[in-house]
């Protein structure tokens, strides 16, 4: 199992506050066979408009192409509780997204994928949002086991919740990982049971 304890990568800030789940993937996609048909439409109606031409949304502008980091607001994934966003986060190529809190089914969903939703505070989120768009290249680095983000010699603290932290600590966040790993105990018990 991988424990992810640290991360690197480009940012993206994603302004707004009580963005919900039918922002990040509109319902008519919840239609895909798998969910690798959803990173194109992370955030469609925000991105494009009813002929498919770009709004110029910060995902779409070329200073932000392979950003691996979304960083957003207050109460990020809100609203129903589709797994499909996460999803469509993780398939875009967002690997950690920071914001000031994050509604409680979609931070279990992104847990269980390897997306670490990391908090903090709206002033020191903002500084960083603003150094991201000063320098869209430059790569953040997230510490999971000091809650540290470096930026451009900066040094900016988040939180994450306790047992959360310890699942990416100890590679315990996928629970068919967990499963997976324990598959000769789990063999044992049903020759057991099948005797």
């Amino acid at each position: 199992m991988d424990t992810k304890t640290k991360r690197s990568g480009r940012a993206v800030y994603v302004p707004g506050n009580d963005i919900d789940t039918d922002r990040i993937i509109p319902a008519r996609f919840l239609k895909c066979v798998t969910f690798d048909e959803l990173g194109p439409s992370l955030f469609y109606d925000e991105r494009f408009d009813a002929k498919g031409v770009s709004k110029g949304h910060p995902l779409d502008q070329a200073i932000h192409a392979g950003a691996s980091i979304l960083i957003s607001d207050a109460n990020f994934g809100c609203g129903s509780s589709r797994e499909h966003a996460p999803q469509a986060i993780q398939k875009f190529g967002i690997d950690v997204v920071i914001a000031e809190s994050f509604a409680e089914i979609f931070h279990g969903n992104c847990t269980t994928l390897g997306i670490p939703c990391l908090q903090m505070a709206k002033a020191p989120r903002a500084e960083l949002a603003a150094l991201v768009q000063k320098a869209p290249e430059e790569p953040l680095l997230i510490d999971l086991e000091s809650m540290q983000i470096m930026f451009l010699n900066q040094s900016f603290a988040f939180s994450m919740k306790p047992s959360t932290r310890e699942a990416f600590l100890a590679g315990t966040f996928d629970p068919l990982d967990e499963l997976l790993a324990q598959r000769d105990a789990v063999a044992a018990v049903d020759a057991r049971l099948s005797a």
